[in-house]
């Protein structure tokens, strides 16, 4: 089990790939990033558990618009944000 601090590094770096363009091995990394927070937040309040959800669901869409630049958003932001208030 990592860190909220380590995710939300991995986080940013993530943003950072998509918005360098780096699509492919980033949405590789990113799937393994989403399936760790899903279980950390396993055990957390049911409205932490709602919030990532919801982002995740944003996350994906973004993802299956291909909107890059969406998906760096709500990783770099909404999901940070998520993950300072958990720590």
């Amino acid at each position: 089990m990592a860190t909220m601090d380590t995710y939300r590094q991995q986080a940013i770096a993530l943003a950072h790939r998509f918005r360098l363009g780096l699509n492919t091995e980033a949405a590789l990394d990113m799937v393994e990033l989403l399936g760790a927070l899903a279980g950390d937040f396993a055990p957390a309040e049911p409205q932490q558990q709602q919030t990532l959800n919801a982002i995740m669901t944003l996350i994906l869409q973004c993802q299956e618009r291909q909107d890059w630049l969406g998906l760096a958003d709500y990783l770099e932001y909404e999901l940070v944000q998520l993950l300072a208030a958990k720590a």
